[in-house]
């Protein structure tokens, strides 16, 4: 309720002031430009990630990944399994598919990579929906059960990249951590 209510209360019926209508147009066009800039910048931007969705199982997943970690964990020169607190470090081939589990509450398991060579990364959860952050880089992900996430990766640098969920999952959701290791 107004202090004073208009004169006319049919107000959308009175006549627009030339510069309003001015601000009005150039509001208009410039949302049509950045609707159809985010769709060119997908295309030319180079920063959205294309990815593949494919329906599976979460039971059916959760074994791929087992089994993916199993062939390809990391030994060390005595050839004992190498493992960061009590979690494989698996080394997929260079060029080859890599598959990241999220769960309560972890990333499993840890992904060595080779700096400079493609990956195709799977991600899946098997219980909520997880959200991956690769740290420090900008990729972000949401992980749903049911459904695996498949994104090309290249990695141009080296070191450790810390995976974070960014969704939250319950009580343990602050200690949701996982990694990648970039190796030259």
């Amino acid at each position: 309720m107004a202090i004073s209510p208009p004169s006319n209360r049919l107000w959308w019926k009175e006549p627009i002031h030339g510069i309003e209508l001015g601000w009005i147009v150039i509001a208009f066009l410039w949302g049509l430009f950045m609707f159809f800039f985010m769709i060119a910048w997908h295309f030319i931007g180079e920063q959205n990630l294309s990815s593949e969705t494919y329906k599976i199982q979460p039971d059916a997943y959760s074994e791929k990944v087992e089994a993916f970690a199993s062939e390809f964990q990391a030994v060390d020169a005595a050839g004992n399994p190498i493992e960061e607190d009590g979690v494989p470090v698996v080394r997929p081939p260079a060029g080859g598919d890599a598959y990241i589990l999220a769960r309560l509450w972890e990333f499993w398991p840890i992904l060595e990579l080779k700096r400079g060579e493609s990956y195709r990364i799977h991600l899946s959860s098997a219980d909520w929906q997880h959200g991956f952050s690769l740290q420090p880089t900008n990729i972000n992900i949401s992980v749903h059960p049911g459904y695996e996430h498949v994104v090309t990766l290249t990695p141009t640098g080296s070191g450790v990249f810390g995976i974070i969920c960014n969704e939250f999952c319950g009580i343990g959701h602050h200690t949701m951590t996982g990694r990648i290791r970039v190796v030259d």
